[in-house]
Order: C-alpha cells, then structure tokens, then sequence
C-alpha cells in the first residue's frame, strides 16, 4: 500500500485534471447503469403500447444515453491520458536525474541493461496501472453496488442470487492473482537480464566479430531466453487454470437467472423486459468481480516494477555536498592528498597512506603497475569516490566541504576510455562549455592535434559522429577527447593513459600540444610513453597503495628502486622512440 501511495503521490501535480477525469468517470459509470432500465422501458412498454413514436422517443433516449456516455469516456480517457503522461514524465525525469547523481561507485556494480530496463519496461507497466487500473477500480466500485442495487430492486431473489456468485469469483481471482505477484517480478528481472545481455553484446560486437564469437553470444542469449519463456509459460498456466474457471462460474449464474427469471415470467410475476435488464445487471455484476482477477495481477506488475524503480530511488548517494557546502572560488591548482586511505570495497583498501601535494603548474606523472593505486588517486581528486581516511585538498579546501559541480568545473579529465556522444564534432568538443564560440573549439582542436583531419571530413566540425563515436579511430576519439579537456581551461588537467590509442607519431604532436596547454596548470598524467613520464616535473612510483619513490626521471634512475625496475620493463623499449 504503501508503494501504491508512493505512486499515486506523483498524481498529485495534475490535481484538477485528475478530478475532472474522476468526474467523467463517473458519469460514464452512472450512465452505463441506466441503459438496462432504459432497454427494459423499450420492451415493456413502448413495444406493448406498440407505437412507432413511443418506440422512436425510447430509441432517442437510449441513443442520447450512448452519446451522453462516449462523451464522459472521451473526456476521462483524455484527462486521464494527461495526468498520467505526467506523472510518469515526472517519475522517469527523476529516476533519471538520480541515476545520473548516484557516485561511479553505483554504476561500478550496476548492470547498464537493468537499468535501461527500469526505465523503459518498467515505467510501461506503471504506466498502464496508473492509466487503466486506478480508473477501472473506480469504475468496478460503482458498477458493482450499482448493478447489485437494482438487480435487488427487479427482484430481492435474482439480487440474492448474484450476491452469492461473487464470493466464489473473487476468490478465485483472488488465488490466482497470489500465484502470478512473484512470477512477475521474476519476469522483470529476467527481462533486465536479457535487455542488458543484449546491450552488452551490441556495446562490444566488434570484439565479438573479430574473436569469431557470435555464435557464443547467441548461446548465451538463448539461454536468457529460455529462461524468460519459461517463467512465462508458468504464468500462462496460471491464467488458463484461473481465469476459465471464473467465466464457468458467470455463465452458470446466467443460466440460474434465465431459469429462475424465466419461471417468473411464466407466471406473470416478473417481466419479459425485467428479465432482460436483471440479465443484464447480472453481467455488470459479476464483470467487476471477474476484472478482480486481472486487476490484481495488473496490480501486482506494476508493484514489481515499482519496487525495481524505488530501489533506485532510494539508493543513498553517497558522494553528496554538505548542506554548508561552499562554492569553490577560482583555484591556482594546488592538490595535497593527507594521509589518504581508500578502498572500493570495506576492509579491502588499494591506496595505504598516500601523502604528498601537487604544486600550482606541476606536472606529475604517475608510475606504478595495475592496481598500484594511480586510477584511485586520480579519481579521488574530483571526487569521483570518497577517501577513508585522510583528506584530499585543492587549494587548502577539502573537496568534501565544497560543492561537486565548482569542483568539477575546475578539473579538465581526459580518461583511459575515448568517450563521445552521438553528435557533432563541435558539440563533442564543446560539451563541458557548451556556450563556447566556433573558434574557442577550433584552437582547443589545434592543440590537440585533431584539428587537421577535422577539416579533412566533408562537414568539417558539423560532421556527426557515431554511437560512442564508432565513425572515428582510435587517435582520433582520443585527440578530441583532449581537446574537450583543453576547452575547459581548467586548473587543473588530469590524463588517465591519455595517448594510448595513438601512434608514436601522433603522440609527439599531441605531446607538444599539451606542454604548452599544461603550462600554468596542475596535471596529474597516467601514461605509459616514456616521453610522457620524463617531461614530468615529479614522478609517483606506486606499489601496492603506497608511494615508494618521488622525484624526477634523471634522479630516479640513479639508483636501484622499483622505478628503475618498472623503467627496464616498460620503457627502455621506448627510448629510440623517443
């Protein structure tokens, strides 16, 4: 129930819309119970009188009756409509905005194929009990007191006799209904299975190509397929077992009111048109009560969906600003880390101890192998995760004492991943200024070196990428990632293995691209090229959480330390290169 009310909260900004389709719903309802009378009052007696103009000013009284009721069904399914595309909007709005909120630690355990799924599938089904079920529940309510109200008035048996057959319905809908609540709930998680199955293969159909693996991925999904028809099937024969079962139930009553009305009529005690209308009240009766059934499995869909969607809701954001939180003023780029301690997971931490400070303008690189702690450091700074233990600082601020967005607006990111959204060039490169002018992107494209093949394309800057930029190569993703990194002009620059997708070549210009950009800026870089870590200012040597050595190339290789180790694997190679 209180799911429901949840729900239904999200109603409450459409309120006199709402009240306007309760209303035409209404009428519809009242409506549909005076046209038995009204079809009796045809038989009974403009028939018997046997006037054409009696039976003429009836038949405009039932078609007034039918006009009456369409508009009352236009008018609730519109308002309707309205309220309920709205609250939905507002709710999809929300889940969105708070999945977008939640901390990189949420999306580390989360399944992108879940999620797309609750917001798709899951809010159709809400959608539907939102729209159909709240209003037909209103609706089976008055049809039902009504309808057994005047079958008693026709004849207290025939009303006794419905009254008897509604015990038995509704339990029967009631049982079965328990029986499908969990199996649908099974069902949308399965379906999150399959939709993130499949996302994910799309995600990665060249890799699978060029492994030769399709015919494994098609496996797997057969597998979550089966699964899904199965759990399906098991709720078919719930339906078939059910649902057959309550209209026996309905048309046995029909015959003991055919035969029991009938009799009446017989012996002049009940009319032939009474017994028509009592017919049909009896139908209104046990329709309401047979639509329990469905309401309730309806009912229980959308429970399931609701509870996948408030699961998200309620999911605490752990990355907050305080509710004192102050805008950081415009910083010179000075990053201290005390005594940093961090884990992903409790008792489980990758960084021990880290402490050291970044001066404004320093470029420091970090060495170290997977694992050693450089990612978590890097994401540690614009507070992508929260520390342990000890403080991350920007300028003598502590980064949990200001707010993200004047913190994360003052740090460039190119990350390990080339990332772009479908879309122009120009917009991909603008997306953290989105007010940039034409020639702020294009020096911010010659620095990174993309400027040249940019031009090279029919549209130039207006040339439109592919999903996640599939259109480009690698270098070229890369470089216009850098370049989206240099628009903000940001203090400070961070590089996770910036140029890894590039070749040596392109790596040297971008190199000089970015001395000249990082000059005046604090940049923390992740590299890989030896160039890259010798025209750093100070070098991290991580090992197992810990920094083990600092200092600069020529001073490092002096003696015998963990970095002289990492440079005789990694980077002698590169030397000639360089």
């Amino acid at each position: 129930m209180q799911v429901v009310l949840r729900l239904i909260s999200y109603l409450g900004e459409y309120r006199r819309r709402a009240a306007l389709a309760v209303l035409c719903l209404v009428g519809t309802s009242l409506l549909g119970l005076v046209s038995p009378r009204l079809v009796q009052s045809v038989i009974d007696r403009a028939m018997t009188i046997g006037s054409p103009s009696v039976l003429g000013l009836y038949a405009m009284g039932v078609l007034g009756v039918a006009l009456a009721s369409g508009l009352f069904s236009f008018g609730q399914r519109y308002m309707l409509a309205w309220v309920v595309q709205g609250a939905i909007f507002s709710l999809r709005n929300e889940l969105f905005g708070h999945i977008m909120g939640l901390p990189f630690s949420f999306h580390d355990r989360s399944r992108q194929g879940q999620l797309i799924s609750r917001l798709t599938g899951d809010m159709d089904q809400i959608a539907m009990f939102l729209g159909f079920g709240l209003s037909s529940l209103v609706s089976m309510a008055l049809t039902l007191f009504g309808s057994a109200g005047l079958l008693f008035a026709i004849d207290w048996r025939l009303g006794l006799l419905g009254t008897l057959l509604i015990p038995p319905i509704a339990l029967t809908a009631i049982s079965g209904s328990s029986q499908l609540g969990p199996r649908f709930y099974e069902i949308r998680q399965q379906y999150g299975r399959i939709t993130g199955q499949i996302q994910e293969a799309y995600a990665g159909v060249r890799v699978i190509k060029a492994f030769a693996r399709e015919e494994h991925e098609i496996s797997k999904l057969d597998e979550e397929l089966e699964a899904f028809r199965t759990r399906w099937m098991g709720i078919v024969r719930v339906f078939s077992l059910f649902f057959p079962s309550m209209g026996f139930m309905t048309n046995l009553g029909v015959v003991l009111v055919l035969g029991l009305g009938g009799v009446s009529v017989i012996n002049g005690s009940m009319t032939v048109g009474e017994l028509v209308a009592a017919q049909g009240y009896l139908m209104m009766l046990t329709g309401p009560i047979r639509m329990i059934g469905w309401m309730i499995v309806m009912g229980r869909r959308a429970l399931a969906s609701s509870q996948r969607l408030f699961e998200i809701l309620d999911t605490e954001n752990e990355i907050q600003a305080k509710p004192d939180a102050l805008e950081l003023p415009p910083v010179e780029g000075r990053v201290e880390l005390e005594r940093v301690t961090f884990g992903y997971e409790a008792d489980a931490n990758v960084l021990e101890d880290v402490s050291f400070t970044a001066e404004p303008g320093q470029t420091i690189a970090l060495v170290g192998a997977t694992g050693s702690g450089k990612t978590s450091i890097i994401n540690l700074i614009p507070r992508f995760y929260d520390v342990v233990g000890g403080r991350v600082l920007v300028d003598g601020h502590d980064v949990r004492d200001v707010t993200l967005h004047s913190l994360r607006s003052q740090i460039g990111s190119i990350s390990q991943e080339a990332v772009l959204f479908a879309g122009t060039i120009a917009e991909n490169i603008a997306f953290g200024r989105p007010e940039a002018s034409e020639s702020e992107i294009e020096s911010a494209a010659k620095a990174a070196q993309a400027h040249g093949f940019i031009v090279e394309f029919v549209e130039g800057y207006d040339t439109v990428v592919g999903e996640r930029g599939v259109t480009l190569s690698g270098g070229q993703r890369q470089r216009l990632t850098i370049a989206r990194a240099l628009l903000m002009e940001a203090p400070i620059l961070i590089m996770d293995d910036s140029t890894s997708s590039v070749d040596v070549e392109t790596e040297y210009l971008i190199q000089r691209a970015l001395n000249q950009a990082m000059s005046g800026r604090t940049s923390f870089v992740i590299a890989h090229r030896l160039s890259t870590v010798k025209n750093a200012d100070r070098i991290l040597v991580l090992e197992a959480g810990r920094v083990v050595e600092d200092g600069r190339h020529a001073d490092l290789m002096q003696g015998d330390g963990y970095y002289r180790r990492i440079y005789e694997t990694q980077f002698a190679d590169q030397e000639g290169e360089d």
